[in-house]
């Protein structure tokens, strides 16, 4: 099969659905709106499919002045882009501070309704600036002497509300392994959607990203800074929002390393000058870690 980029996909509201694209146009920080908003709980802490399930029903559209929200039983939801000038509101997301900017009561209002407890949403604030964690990055470009400098200035992969990285990689062929392994437990198949990738790759062999220090797309580059230890997210059903055992116990049972259980890898991107976009279908080239 040949070497491409099988599937694109952004999450404009972190842990709420995500949206799959044919063409997305990316910057260093991610693909645009990619966790632009978060929603944070009474307390100003960050909210996930973790403790809130039912925030994957959610599916958020980004506009050029703002956010639909639109849930099951709910009537759709406009949250209009903050102003400039808008107050920041501190936050921190897995240990790393950042600033949002408070959407206002209606869009409170409408998610405390169907999440069933209180909650606000924050759109990226203009004056944050959280990064890709330093020691990754700083101990790949030491790592990888051939291809390191055009990921430099380490500080520079500043990126939104996702966990801990401006991009997730994830290869369609692991998902295939994976999937076959849940069929010899007499489970059901499960969607790549469940691990919330960015960007998805196929024509690899099943888990040969363990082995890439990155690819390349164009003239885009992506390297992969830290492997991916999976939270029990993708035992949530995207179309229901029910919880169970699946994928997370079989994946268990055969991703589980030291660093935790593996599935994916988190990335920094390096890009030409001027707009750059990513297709599905467009070629790739994979660097191998050997």
């Amino acid at each position: 099969m040949r070497l491409a980029i099988h599937s694109l996909y952004s999450y404009p509201v972190k842990s709420c659905a995500g949206i799959a694209h044919e063409r997305a146009r990316i910057t260093e920080a991610g693909l645009a709106f990619d966790r632009h908003w978060v929603i944070v709980d009474g307390r100003g802490v960050f909210m996930t499919q973790r403790q809130h399930p039912r925030m994957v029903l959610i599916r958020p559209e980004p506009t050029a002045d703002g956010l639909w929200l639109r849930a099951p039983g709910q009537a759709d939801c406009f949250a209009p882009a903050p102003s400039a000038h808008a107050e920041a509101v501190p936050v921190v997301i897995w240990g790393t501070p950042t600033l949002g900017a408070d959407q206002g009561d209606e869009a409170a209002a409408w998610l405390s309704a169907f999440i069933g407890t209180p909650c606000r949403l924050l759109h990226l604030h203009p004056q944050a600036r959280r990064l890709a964690s330093v020691p990754h990055v700083s101990r790949w470009i030491q790592t990888h002497p051939d291809w390191p400098q055009s990921f430099l200035p380490v500080d520079r992969h500043a990126f939104a509300f996702a966990d801990g990285f401006p991009f997730l990689v994830t290869n369609r062929h692991s998902l295939e392994e994976l999937n076959g392994q849940l069929a010899g437990q007499g489970a059901a198949p499960v969607d790549m959607i469940r691990f919330r990738p960015n960007i998805v790759l196929q024509g690899l062999e099943p888990y040969d990203e363990d082995h890439l220090a990155g690819f390349r797309t164009g003239r885009a580059g992506f390297a992969f800074v830290k492997a991916c230890a999976r939270c029990p997210i993708p035992n949530v059903d995207p179309a229901t929002g029910a919880t169970a055992a699946e994928p997370g116990r079989t994946l268990a049972r055969h991703r589980q390393f030291e660093q935790g259980v593996l599935f994916g890898m988190n990335a920094i991107a390096t890009l030409p000058d001027g707009e750059t976009w990513l297709q599905v279908g467009d070629a790739i080239e994979p660097e191998y870690d050997f």
